[in-house]
């Protein structure tokens, strides 16, 4: 009888057209996540279906997506943002805090994941990079390098070439240490330094050529699951 693979739940994105609801997410999560020896399940966002999902699932991914609001965070949200759809935005941040009852649970967010992850710890957000920093066009879909920083967490990341494209940025990650940074001060990686394997990382892994900054995340994500 063939080993059971671990169960890996992946967001997905809400678009709404012609009266339609309907859910996306790119293919790549899914193949890194299947190539790490997982078996990927897309993750419907209905907020009471979160306990049993918690129970499917060994390990989660937080996927890129639109900007999020930030009431919720007692800051208003700038005005050139591209609004999150709000069921997203509010299944994912009620599953964030439903995983703080299964702390062993690996969680990996990626981009706009990374920075719900933040957010829901207490971090802030630069909702505009063009305002404010003067090289955000190497941050919209273009590689850039990062490097590690100095943090007592359980995951080491190389320096290295990545694939980014964001339009905001983590200025604070809360609870969580920043594990990584881009050569102009961008906070690249955060993660929180006594759960098993709760990463986020500002860029996509999925879309980016280097085996240790790419394909390498969601294979430790995988060796957490055990």
């Amino acid at each position: 009888m063939a080993k059971r693979r671990p169960v890996v739940g992946i967001t997905t994105d809400i678009s709404e057209a012609n009266n339609r609801v309907k859910l996306d997410v790119s293919l790549a999560y899914a193949q890194c996540v299947a190539r790490a020896g997982g078996t990927p399940v897309m993750l419907a966002p209905i907020i009471q279906e979160i306990p049993h999902q918690l129970a499917l699932c060994d390990g989660f991914v937080f996927t890129g997506g639109d900007d999020p609001r930030t009431e919720a965070f007692g800051v208003p949200s700038h005005p050139r943002i591209t609004p999150l759809h709000p069921l997203r935005q509010s299944y994912e941040l009620a599953l964030l805090t439903a995983l703080e009852t299964r702390p062993q649970a690996p969680v990996l967010g990626i981009c706009l994941g990374m920075q719900l992850m933040c957010l829901n710890a207490g971090g802030r957000l630069n909702q505009f990079m063009p305002e404010s920093v003067p090289t955000h066009e190497r941050h919209w879909d273009a590689d850039h390098p990062i490097a590690p920083a100095n943090a007592s967490t359980k995951l080491r990341l190389p320096a290295g070439v990545v694939h980014s494209k964001h339009k905001q940025a983590i200025i604070d990650t809360g609870a969580l240490v920043s594990i990584a940074s881009s050569d102009d001060g961008i906070i690249e990686a955060a993660a929180h330094p006594a759960r098993n394997f709760y990463v986020g990382v500002q860029w996509h892994p999925e879309r980016t050529h280097s085996q240790e900054l790419g394909q390498a995340i969601f294979d430790q994500l995988l060796a957490a699951c055990g």
